[in-house]
């Protein structure tokens, strides 16, 4: 932690700042994206490395970003899996940060997660989110920590956070990615992706504040990631499948074998 702050109270050179275009995946984010765009610029984020895909916003949120002099295009499809997937089309820098526009990740870890992913040459760091008070109830905080950890057991990892929505990743580690599942569900596919194809993800710990705004994501939303999770298994992780199922008839043949093992032990007994 001592580390992330010396990064964050003198910055980063603008050199690496001009190597990584900050996306920021909108849909009706009015009340926040100024705040957010007000921060990125404010800690020396150029304009021009600054990318708003927006989702088909009806609330003036797409007016505030061109206020900002800020690009911004029309996402294809719809949910934030195709937010990014549009965003890897217009970037042409060597890495893509990614941070929601409704204020929840401060802007100032933006150089620490450059620092990390620099200075390691890792292929994507991670967020690893500290809720702040009133920024993740008890029911989000558990569900986030039970799908972490059906992502470690899934994918044989020692992750602590793999659906943050603040990460920097290294663009061409991505591009050979094929879009497996949709909407929320994009930060556990990316992170699927990278420890499938050999390549390194690490975390760095970042605040989480109170999003501001109306809340997206709902319970039920959840359990569909958890269900794109499987998915994903079936495509990264075929091997584990194949031993699940395996396991799942040995079951029944097990039982099987038990059943005359008593059957012939009664029977042995009964002649007696």
């Amino acid at each position: 932690m001592l580390f992330n702050y010396w990064v964050i109270i003198c910055g980063v050179d603008s050199t690496l700042l001009d190597s990584v275009t900050v996306v920021v995946p909108t849909l009706n984010e009015v009340e926040g994206i100024g705040l957010v765009l007000d921060e990125l610029l404010g800690i020396g984020v150029p304009r021009e490395r600054i990318l708003v895909v927006d989702g088909g916003s009806t609330d003036g949120t797409v007016d505030v970003v061109r206020r900002y002099g800020v690009r911004v295009v029309r996402q294809e499809g719809r949910g934030k899996a195709d937010a990014i997937w549009t965003a890897l089309k217009h970037v042409n820098t060597p890495y893509m940060l990614v941070m929601d526009g409704d204020y929840s990740y401060p802007a100032k870890y933006v150089p620490v997660l450059i620092e990390e992913i620099t200075s390691t040459g890792a292929d994507e760091v991670i967020g690893i989110r500290v809720p702040q008070p009133g920024s993740q109830g008890f029911v989000y905080r558990l569900g986030n920590r039970l799908l972490t950890w059906a992502f470690n057991l899934l994918f044989s990892t020692r992750l602590h956070d793999v659906l943050s929505g603040m990460y920097i990743i290294r663009t061409e580690s991505l591009r050979d990615a094929v879009m497996e599942v949709g909407d929320f569900s994009i930060e556990a596919q990316i992170v699927a992706h990278m420890v499938s194809t050999g390549k390194t993800v690490r975390e760095v710990p970042i605040e989480y504040r109170p999003r501001v705004g109306r809340k997206k994501l709902s319970v039920f939303d959840g359990a569909k990631i958890f269900m794109d999770m499987a998915i994903l298994t079936t495509r990264y992780n075929p091997m584990l499948i194949l031993f699940l199922l395996g396991s799942l008839l040995l079951i029944p043949g097990l039982a099987l074998g038990a059943t005359l093992v008593i059957g012939t032990y009664s029977t042995a007994l009964s002649t007696t």
